[in-house]
């Protein structure tokens, strides 16, 4: 009824003053008003009510691509206000990201000709997500579409006018003289001037070292390296926030209070979307750290902090009663039901149930056995560091003059009887065999782990390729720094397979060891430091140098999706001084620094799957292969599926740049692209700047390898490595993060332990029943799809761009990854590849393009989203 008052009133105006004969632009505009989602700003909801009245709504104005304003440094013609209509009267739903339409008329301005832009100005006190402008029968050129995705917020927050372009796509030099000033303005305006602390609307990129995971505000202990900026520390560079100094130590940034995690900065359109319900998941990470962690600490205390048998850690999936009293009815009080059945799986009567992990699900045993210890190095949540072993015993690269001999002490008589008849050399020359090794990255850190509650080793663990194409397991080395220094070397002991009996126990301990090495280098490296942080710079870069109508920008904006607002809360919650990570790994208080050191040998090109694999021994180039290179080990599950989403991958990006670069010189002369290229590697990853392997983007090939990459690593290199965190380490003595004490050794009261009850022992050496509850509800948030997430080869709006090459290119590339999908099954279905289900029945499927949303073991999102 009001909305009719309204257009009435408008048309007796209209038809005093002639308006009503002119000719008009009629538009749409699909916006998600911010009160849907936030309850709290009822307030700012009326006073927007109030300023509607007043004429004080939200305004847009048309921006010329085809005729300039001489008083105006020659940017394109802006035509006259035109408000949204139906503000107060539109009924806005209460589910969350329910998304409303508005009308908008605009006067024809025929000094206007074609809109390649427009202003648009919010004159309400909150701000709201604008989707999309839609022009209908805009005079000449039909329908114009405007894909905007972004929080406006009120005018006054702002220091100059949000501009939206339209989805057409240009290189910088083809872009319309009247649309140049405000492409090279919007850039300006996304760098900031790096200085101050930004705020929620603030859209400003920008970097910063790592200095803001330590708090010594709080205590000495807490106190960290920064990484980042020096010789001794590399690292990629994070977000900047500009918070100031700590008090302490002023080259470390003070952190936000835990309670305020969802502030911390970063640019308001990065942040996580609604329907992934940011706060729902950020407050599950908190209440796990702030609210968790204390109650089972207290629940543990006054009970023995253990678990006695493996039957102890199967309750956890088949239901568990917490004790009444202080705990369950602090949880009832302070957790919302409906958030408490999501996190702790509890019916409310305080029975706590964790989903079954896969990797128990079909045989609660066979997580035991070696073949399944050795399969999951291929097939498993870490396939991405075995190696081919090409000498032998394996040679140390630590330097011999500060670490000693730290050479293998794996010898020929430990392994050759189990070589179906082969010698070593024959062995080694028919490629069969294969080294999981940790040695070297946790020796030089190994002295000072040890001197917390971490008891460990570091391992080396030697394989063998069966002629039905699986892997066993030939020894085990485990090593400790010599008590005397480092340059003595190491001290080293070698176990062998055994399946009876304390010397079966003892093996079962040292392949335990073992997955505690490589767990933590998972969780550190191949996940963290080889996806989330190597990524980012990658998003801050193309931010603030490639314009959204630079078709590079278009290509890899969707694989940036939450990357930096997942890493910032890392940062805050999970991988900061006494945080979770640290609280469940066995680096612990080492961890990040650990990770520094190892980022010494990252190298861009090697992070391509391809260069990966022939570095690591396991393929090799073959021209007539498929994809270029021959396996040297045909049922390799992650390497096999890989590949063929690598190529995938690679074919659409050269179909996409081939589109828009016919030449060399149109990449060398791209302006916007040098300055990303150059920022990117001087900037983003500055302590590797140097480096002579960095692509030096001179030619279209060098564009399509380094975009190829980036979306590889955002995309199937992330999901391979995060998404089966939870299928196989969901249950923790099949991926112990910690080990709390050493092998026993024989005549102590360890030992005898080990030979009456080898579970019980088995339980007290690695992650302890505390961590173990911390680390399995931690993997199972990071391991979830939310409902919206957008998967490869799919995008969130199908007029992501107007040109129709690249969209039958886009579309191609989603029908390959479909069939991808469906071969993926067949090998899983086919039972040559014994490497593909293994003795706990349980398929390879962390490279299936697509899942639905939750926990499914499956699913490659665009981007490192989680």
């Amino acid at each position: 009824m009001l909305n009719s008052i309204i257009e009435m009133f408008h048309s007796i105006i209209g038809a005093i003053t002639g308006e009503n004969d002119r000719k008009k632009i009629r538009g749409t505009v699909v916006l998600m008003k911010k009160n849907v989602l936030d309850f709290t700003d009822f307030r700012s909801s009326i006073i927007d009510r109030v300023y509607e009245l007043v004429g004080k709504g939200v305004s847009l104005q048309l921006v010329s691509a085809v005729h300039d304003d001489p008083t105006n440094g020659l940017r394109g013609k802006v035509g006259k206000p035109a408000y949204l209509k139906g503000w107060i009267t539109t009924i806005t739903s209460l589910t969350a990201g329910e998304e409303s339409a508005f009308k908008v008329t605009f006067d024809h301005d025929a000094e206007i000709g074609q809109p390649g832009a427009f202003i648009i100005r919010n004159n309400h006190r909150s701000e709201f997500y604008l989707r999309t402008l839609t022009l209908e029968d805009v005079q000449g050129h039909g329908r114009i579409h405007f894909v905007c995705n972004s929080w406006v917020y009120p005018a006054y927050k702002y220091d100059t006018d949000r501009v939206f372009f339209t989805n057409q796509t240009y290189l910088p030099s083809e872009t319309p003289g009247p649309l140049r000033g405000y492409r090279e303005s919007e850039l300006v305006n996304l760098r900031g001037d790096g200085t101050g602390e930004l705020k929620e609307w603030d859209r400003v990129y920008d970097y910063a070292y790592y200095n803001d995971l330590g708090n010594p505000d709080r205590h000495g202990k807490y106190a960290r390296p920064v990484l980042g900026g020096s010789v001794e520390y590399p690292y990629p560079r994070r977000g900047r926030t500009g918070r100031p100094p700590s008090e302490t130590d002023p080259n470390t940034e003070s952190r936000l209070p835990l309670l305020m995690s969802l502030n911390i900065y970063v640019p308001r359109d990065e942040r996580f979307g609604h329907i992934k319900m940011s706060d729902f998941l950020a407050y599950a990470l908190k209440a796990l750290v702030q609210f968790l962690l204390p109650e089972f600490e207290a629940l543990c205390d006054s009970t023995p902090n253990e678990f006695d048998s493996f039957q102890d850690v199967f309750d956890l999936y088949e239901g568990f009663k917490v004790p009444d009293g202080p705990l369950l009815d602090k949880i009832k009080d302070n957790v919302p039901l409906e958030m408490l059945k999501e996190l702790v799986r509890t019916d409310g009567e305080g029975f706590f149930k964790f989903p079954t992990p896969q990797v128990i699900k079909e045989d609660k045993s066979a997580w035991r056995t070696d073949k399944e210890f050795a399969r999951e190095m291929l097939a498993g949540l870490n396939p991405v560091v075995i190696r081919r072993l090409k000498e032998f015993p394996q040679e140390s690269k630590l330097d011999p003059k500060v670490y000693g001999n730290q050479n293998s002490s794996i010898t020929k008589e430990h392994i050759e009887n189990h070589l179906d008849g082969l010698t070593i050399n024959k062995a080694l020359e028919k490629k069969r065999l294969f080294i999981l090794d940790h040695h070297d990255t946790l020796m030089p850190y190994l002295r000072r782990i040890n001197t917390t509650s971490t008891k460990t080793y570091a391992s080396r663990t030697v394989l063998f390729l069966k002629d039905d194409g699986t892997l066993k397991p030939l020894a085990i080395e485990l090593s400790l720094p010599h008590p005397d220094g480092d340059k003595f070397g190491a001290v080293s002991k070698v176990y062998t397979p055994a399946e009876h009996g304390v010397e079966g126990s003892i093996w079962q301990l040292a392949k335990a060891y073992a997955a505690v090495n490589d767990s933590g280098y998972h969780q550190l490296l191949s996940h963290w430091l080889n996806t989330h942080a190597v990524i980012e710079p990658f998003v801050i870069a193309t931010n603030r140098q490639l314009s959204v109508l630079h078709p590079i920008n278009k290509l890899l904006d969707p694989h940036f999706r939450d990357t930096m607002n997942i890493n910032a809360l890392a940062r805050q919650i999970l991988i900061n001084a006494g945080g979770v990570v640290e609280s469940t790994v066995y680096p612990s208080k080492y961890a990040m620094e650990m990770s520094s050191v190892v980022y010494k040998n990252w190298v861009f090109t090697e992070q391509a799957l391809p260069a990966d694999l022939i570095n690591r021994g396991m393929a090799e180039k073959d021209l007539d292969a498929p994809h270029g290179l021959r396996l040297v080990l045909d049922d390799y599950p992650y390497a096999v599926d890989g590949l063929e989403i690598w190529s995938a991958i690679e074919t659409w990006v050269e179909d996409y740049c081939s589109f828009y670069y016919k030449t060399d010189e149109m990449v060398e002369t791209d302006s916007e692209l040098q300055s990303w290229w150059k920022e990117l590697r001087e900037e983003g990853h500055g302590d590797k700047k140097d480096e002579p392997w960095w692509p030096k983007m001179h030619t279209v090939k060098e564009l399509i390898d380094t975009c190829t990459i980036i979306i590889w690593v955002a995309s199937a290199l992330h999901a391979a490595v995060n998404f089966g965190q939870y299928p196989y380490a969901g249950f923790l003595p099949n991926r112990p993060t910690i080990s709390r004490r050493f092998m026993p050794e024989e005549g102590t009261p360890e030992y005898e332990e080990l030979k009456s009850n080898p579970e019980k022992a088995f339980l007290k050496t690695i992650t302890a029943q505390l961590q173990t509850l911390l680390g399995i509800s931690l993997i199972e948030i990071l391991s979830r799809h939310s409902s919206d997430e957008v998967y490869l080869g799919q995008r969130d709006t199908p007029e992501w761009t107007l040109d129709a090459t690249p969209l039958r290119a886009f579309e191609k590339f989603g029908r390959k990854l479909a069939d991808i999908e469906e071969n993926i099954i067949k090998r899983n279905g086919d039972e040559r590849f014994k490497n593909r289900v293994g003795p706990v029945k349980m398929p390879y499927t962390l490279l299936y393009p697509t899942s639905e949303g939750g926990l499914t073991g499956k699913g490659i999102p665009n981007s490192v989203s989680i």
